[in-house]
């Protein structure tokens, strides 16, 4: 029997339904496979057609800055709504309730902060990087080392993240909770992203967010509707049913269930809390997209593009963990995958009509096929973001310049950015086997936590306070970075719980496991610190340079 039939027959009471007799084992495994490989054929293909188009650095890491304001918000909202939310949200909701629900409403309220504070500004200021907008007003080799660091880490974080609910899904779909399926699809799914960035750069990577967007709203409200329909549009029996399958009772609907049991786990949900709000405004892969349109003006669009989709989206992501609490129960959930990564196929194939049904197997093949073409369209991005800091910011204007050598050509950017992917995504893979056990949407809260306390608080001083000075950057980042990278490995994720990174093992003394609540604050305070101890003097020069650029857009890219 599958694992998708195991689910089912262990619903039981907790869902209200006699399970559905299984299906032949390989049937919606089959199909399944099919249309992952229309996806990965389609997305090849638009990959080798975009990338014949431009070779030059304008095009491999701004994709030519002529996207219009509808297709960068759909390609934003294709960047921002990763595994993590179409997995991991709606798993956490299935789970959780509730508590659950405060993920969808963290990720996106971030969006305001990315629309009132960065997003024209960034458009102006830089170029490709966000050390761009640092570097126009310090000029200094540290401060770019320092930002592009930081870029890659919590680029390596998120890539993580997507990996990991690449390895479920297939391991479901193959009905198997084997590691050596989960291992192989990582590395496929690894050499894909690498192959994506290597040949088709930005602009490639762009219209692979847009069709996948399309996608998962498709989906996504196809499910929703599948939803509301079985429950004759009652929001409220959708939601008391969901307390009966949730083995909670009330208080599934009731803040707690996850972040309510002491003052820890209240401070820990306070922690993510900050990390969502303030985690998306210094994500490298978001601040990228904006110079892939022409004007300031086009990225305050794309962005308010952005937050309709990506509010739409979270609306459904709550309707589907409830649905899939209704349908299936918290328990069976928990059951194929600890982490509740697999609640919204599994929900799928219950809609369709449960294992035993044609429509069933085509319902959970199809939305298996737009949750692995999620994660394929976000690790391009991400490893996209990554191998420019790398060859942008480290390696042509920080070692080269170091060592005394000739400037860098924007041809031998591109090609140490393609090397570069291709170390990148072997580092990830290798990471990723250690964290097969974690909640996606748990892995980006942690991304959240590290972009919003090395590289928010750099971005805000650098664009809005005119003391800051070179050590304050420096110090912003490292003061910021340091801190919550070594919280995090000392930390419950890592060790001393049954879902640890090492189980076996324990050496955790911090007992938070998102680590924002003292990370972002010691951010912002080391910048501080750092520019009223620096015997810099402030330059108002450049800072009124950057000032006119980023708010007029005189002299941008």
């Amino acid at each position: 029997m599958s694992a998708a039939a195991t689910v089912t027959s262990a619903v039981g009471s907790a869902a209200g339904a006699a399970a559905p007799a299984p299906a032949p084992a390989g049937e919606h495994h089959g199909l399944a496979v099919a249309l992952f490989a229309v996806v990965v054929l389609v997305t090849l293909a638009i990959t080798l057609w975009v990338g014949r188009r431009g070779q030059a650095a304008e095009d491999f890491f701004a994709g030519g800055r002529d996207f219009s304001p509808l297709q960068n918000g759909f390609a934003l909202s294709g960047d921002y709504l990763s595994a993590a939310s179409f997995l991991g949200v709606a798993g956490l909701i299935a789970l959780y309730g509730y508590d659950g629900v405060l993920y969808s409403i963290g990720f996106l309220v971030a969006w305001l902060v990315v629309l009132m504070l960065v997003a024209e500004l960034v458009r102006n200021a830089g170029r490709y990087t966000l050390a761009d907008v640092l570097a126009l007003r310090m000029r200094h080799r540290q401060v770019r080392a320092a930002a592009g660091s930081a870029s890659i880490v919590v680029t390596l974080l998120y890539l993580i993240a997507q990996m990991v609910g690449a390895g479920s899904l297939v391991a479901l779909l193959l009905g198997t909770d084997s590691g050596q399926a989960k291992t192989w699809t990582i590395v496929g799914v690894g050499a894909l992203m690498i192959v994506y960035v290597t040949v088709g750069g930005m602009r490639a990577t762009t219209w692979i967010q847009i069709v996948k967007a399309f996608l998962l709203i498709a989906g996504s409200v196809l499910l929703t509707v599948l939803v509301l329909v079985r429950f004759h549009g009652d929001l409220a029996d959708l939601m008391r049913t969901a307390a009966e399958g949730s083995g909670a009772g009330q208080r599934y609907l009731e803040p707690g269930l996850k972040y309510g049991t002491g003052l820890t786990s209240r401070l820990d949900f306070f922690s993510l809390g900050l990390a969502l709000v303030l985690g998306t405004a210094g994500l490298p892969h978001i601040l990228s997209r904006f110079y892939t349109v022409p004007t300031a003006r086009a990225a305050r669009r794309s962005t308010m593009w952005a937050i309709g989709l990506v509010g739409a989206f979270y609306l459904m992501a709550v309707v589907l963990g409830l649905g899939a609490t209704a349908l299936i129960g918290s328990p069976a959930v928990r059951a194929a995958n600890p982490a509740g990564n697999t609640a919204v196929p599994l929900l799928a194939l219950n809609l369709g009509g449960g294992e035993g049904s044609t429509w069933g197997i085509i319902l959970f093949a199809l939305i298996s096929a737009i949750a692995f073409a999620t994660i394929l369209a976000v690790v391009a991005g991400l490893t996209l973001a990554s191998s420019a800091a790398f060859a942008h910011d480290l390696y042509a204007r920080v070692w080269r310049r170091a060592g005394g050598g000739r400037p860098v050509t924007e041809q031998q950017e591109v090609r140490v950015a393609r090397v570069a992917a291709v170390a990148i995504g072997a580092l990830a893979i290798v990471l990723s086997l250690f964290a097969q056990q974690l909640n996606v949407a748990f892995l980006v809260g942690l991304a959240f936590a590290v972009a919003a306390s090395a590289n928010l608080p750099v971005l805000l001083f650098s664009l809005f306070w005119r003391r800051f000075t070179t050590r304050g950057a420096i110090w912003s980042v490292y003061g910021g970075l340091v801190p919550a990278v070594l919280l995090v490995v000392f930390s419950p994720v890592v060790s001393g719980g049954r879902t640890a990174v090492f189980p076996g093992l324990d050496f955790h003394w911090f007992p938070l496991e998102n680590p924002g609540l003292v990370s972002i604050p010691l951010g912002f305070l080391a910048g501080w610190l750092g520019t009223l101890t620096s015997r810099e003097l402030p330059d108002p020069d450049r800072y009124a340079e950057l000032e006119v650029r980023a708010l007029t857009g005189t002299g941008a890219a």
